[in-house]
Order: structure tokens, then sequence, then C-alpha cells
């Protein structure tokens, strides 16, 4: 049902004759019986909701309206966080005769969204077109990328030492800072099998749950933030490194995830979480540990400093920041929240230094970069 069908049958039916702008909920809900309207079990749930938020049992128009439009409101928002919401008894979990595929979309639920509610509103109204294609494109994409140069340098591990390597027009080079385009295609360049292995992995793990449930623009927006961040970051703390990989962008994913499950730890229902986090930590941390490792002690002799550790840093940061706000706004306009647009400055700010920087500061500062290969 559209918002003009739905206006048209209020009208015709006399719902709020007085124009006050508010709807009984048992009105409301027994003209959708009435009339056999497709309203998914969820949204029912939810009119009860709003409805129990309101002293009188009514509930706005304009909000009843969002609701058909699957449009989530704030104060649908605050009439959780009051506890004013009536939910059946079951959750999820104990939905019966469920198939694969809707087996795999409750535990995507139960994994990135903190709350049942929210849980629910997602299960009934999730449709598999279109499907996430953002994170699998990115990831074969860098598969491919990887292989062929794999074969081509016939060298699997430690390719940077390689040095035909460092000639891509993909990666990022100090010497190259005017092809702008090298700020964004490094992520499809890594250091050997190890970093591609390890990227891949939390892209799929972690990037695809994300896509699934709060969308392609949200989730490569917050990727692509991050490997932004990530080369703008090295061209103003690491000036003399290139960087390769697409660390910038799985760290904003993963240290987005990890945030929002620690600031909804009780809300949050996946199994085994804190034996998880651990985990995850120590091989974020090992990973940034072996990148340091890598450009302060590369162990093969090589003709120029190598890749950065400065990318997966500044992607953590973007992901706590940016990312935590997407997370934490699940079905809500971003356009409509305070925080979203302060974070929005920041990064803006941030770029409009990057760009100066990158412009005036290695003329004025006479910083030494290796020689372009």
């Amino acid at each position: 049902m559209d918002r003009s069908s739905l206006l048209q049958l209020i009208q015709e039916q006399q719902l709020d004759p007085e124009n006050t702008g508010f709807i009984g909920a048992d009105t409301f809900a027994g003209l959708v019986h009435s009339h056999e309207l497709p309203l998914d079990p969820a949204k029912l749930d939810m009119l009860v909701a709003l409805a129990q938020s309101n002293e009188q049992g009514q509930v706005c128009y304009q909000e009843l309206v969002d609701l058909i439009s699957s449009k989530r409101s704030s104060s649908f928002k605050r009439a959780i966080a009051n506890g004013q919401r009536a939910l059946p008894r079951d959750g999820l979990l104990d939905e019966p005769g469920l198939g694969v595929y809707k087996r795999f979309v409750r535990y995507v639920a139960y994994e990135i969204l903190p709350c049942e509610v929210d849980r629910r509103w997602y299960f009934y109204r999730h449709r598999s077109c279109p499907p996430p294609v953002f994170m699998a494109s990115v990831t074969l994409a860098q598969i491919i990328v990887f292989l062929c140069y794999g074969a081509r340098l016939n060298k699997w591990v430690l390719q940077t030492y390689h040095p035909e390597y460092m000639k891509s027009p993909l990666v990022y080079h100090p010497g190259h800072r005017a092809r702008a385009w090298r700020f964004l295609t490094y992520m499809f360049m890594h250091v050997g099998l190890e970093q591609l292995g390890f990227n891949a992995l939390l892209q799929l793990m972690i990037g695809v749950p994300l896509e699934m449930v709060h969308g392609l623009l949200r989730i490569s927006l917050l990727y692509l933030a991050g490997v932004l961040a990530g080369s703008l970051t090295v061209s103003i703390t690491d000036m003399r490194a290139p960087v390769v990989g697409g660390s910038g962008g799985v760290y904003a994913l993963c240290s987005a995830h990890l945030a929002n499950v620690v600031m909804n730890w009780a809300g949050m229902r996946c199994p085994y979480k804190l034996l998880r986090m651990v985990l995850a930590l120590v091989c974020m941390s090992s990973e940034v540990g072996r990148a340091v490792w890598l450009r302060f002690s590369p162990p093969l002799p090589a003709s120029g400093p190598q890749p950065s550790f400065m990318a997966h840093l500044a992607g953590a940061v973007v992901g706590v920041s940016m990312g935590l706000t997407i997370l934490r706004s699940y079905e809500e306009r971003l356009r409509d929240q305070c925080g979203w647009w302060v974070v929005l400055l920041a990064y803006g700010t941030f770029l409009l230094f990057a760009v100066f920087w990158n412009v005036f500061a290695y003329d004025l500062l006479g910083a030494h970069i290796p020689p372009p290969p």
C-alpha cells in the first residue's frame, strides 16, 4: 500500500472526522482486517506500540503513514525506549518451519541488530532482491586483481618487494599524489595472500550481513570513507610511504560493528559474543602489528619504504565515529539526526585539510619522498 492509497482510504472511511491528526489504533486495525489489506505482522506490532505510547491509544496520522511506507519515526523509537512496546512473547528464534534462506536472514538479524523489535521488523521486511552486491563485488574484484598480479609477478606473498609491483596504476604512492584515483584504487591491491585472505574473510563475514541489514548505500559509504581516510591519513602522517590493501574500509566496518555490539551488549543475542569479541580484537591487533613490522623492519631488501599501517587506524576511527552513527540509525533517516551532520562536518573538515596538506605541505616541509616507480 502506498501513501496516496492510504490517504484516500482514510478519507473515505472518515477515520479522523475532526481533523485532529490522530487515528484510533483499534479503528485502523479493524479497517485493515475488514478490507484484507496487506499489512505484515511486524507493522501490526508497531501499530500497537505507537498506540501504547499515546495516552488515548491513538496513532499520529503522519506516523501511521510513515509506518505503512516503511519509514521508522523518532517517536516510535522513543516508544521502544520507554518500554511501552507490546511484543509477542515468542522471539524469532521460536519461528517454526523456516527455510534455509529465512534461517540465514534470522541469523543475520541476531548478529547485527541489538533489540527484538528491530530484529522482527527486519525479518518480516527483508527481501532477497537486491542482494548484497557491493561487498561481494569488491571482494571478487580484489581476488581477481591479486590473481592477475600474482601470475604476472610469479609471487604470492610479500608482493610489494617485487620491483614491478609498485608500478601498478592502482597503488597509492606519494610521488603520484596528483593521480587522485589512487587514493581509492589502492584498496584492490594487497601485500600478499595473507592480507587478502584476512580482508576478504572479514568483508564477507561482517560486511555482507551489515549490507543486508543497512543497505548498499550506507555500507558502501562507510567502506569507501574508511578507504579514503586511510590513504589521506598516510599522506599526512607517513609521508614517504605507499599504501596497498582494503584495510581502511575493512577496519571501518569491523570497528563500527564491534562498537555497536559493546554499546548494546545486553541486547545482542549472537552466541559466544564475548569470545568472538576477544578473537576479533586479537586478529585485528595482530594484523596491525604485522603491518607495523613490515613497515619498519622489512624481512627482505626493498627499493623503497614499505606500505604504511596508518590506514588501519584511520579506518578504525571512521568506523567508531561515522560507522557507529550509521549502525545505530537502523531504518531512520540520517539527515534527521544532528549527530550525523556533526560527523559529516568533521569528516569534511579532515578531507579539506588533507587536500591542502597534499597540495602545499610536501613542498613547504621539504619532504624527501622516494622517486615514483
